[in-house]
């Protein structure tokens, strides 16, 4: 059942967890929990300026620990930094939760990434090189938001937990 099971929304940025987490657990009526705010909560900055401060290792490992941290409680949708893939911990402890990739083309990313300030410089073909192998072992739901609305990938996800598409309204 869903409220005893954690969804755990993972990609690339510019892929739409944070928006799709949020639709996915105001459909599921758990708590939303995003690495971003964490970082600024638990460690005083956004990634860009936390890894400019303490390095991309640093940031990594502060990302990692928001999803162990998160799965250790309660159950609730985690929109999970990238580059907790990366992490053999991280990728163990997602077995016990519903793993959706939110996934698009190159082209696609970029220029989502390219409309805002988050990172001028991104770029999702060195990024997918990196981690794609490790979105496809542990994502039990693959999205392509190319194609799909937020509003689609959190009924895609609904269907996976057996429940009924969330009311339109």
């Amino acid at each position: 059942m869903t409220k005893n099971k954690p969804v755990v929304v993972v990609g690339l940025m510019g892929s739409g967890k944070s928006t799709a987490g949020r639709l996915i657990s105001e459909a599921l009526g758990v708590p939303l929990t995003d690495s971003d705010p964490y970082l600024m909560e638990r460690h005083g900055g956004t990634a860009a300026e936390i890894a400019a401060r303490e390095g991309a290792q640093a940031l990594h490992r502060y990302e990692a620990e928001h999803v162990l941290h998160e799965l250790a409680g309660e159950p609730k949708v985690i929109a999970a930094a990238a580059s907790t893939v990366e992490d053999p911990r991280v990728r163990a402890a997602l077995r016990d939760a519903l793993v959706v990739w939110v996934d698009a083309d190159d082209e696609v990313l970029a220029r989502r990434m390219r409309s805002g300030d988050h990172r001028p410089d991104f770029s999702p073909a060195a990024m997918r090189a990196r981690r794609e192998r490790y979105f496809r072992e542990v994502a039990d739901l693959r999205c392509d938001v190319g194609v799909l609305t937020p509003e689609q990938v959190r009924d895609a996800v609904l269907r996976e937990l057996g429940l009924p598409a969330a009311d339109p309204s």
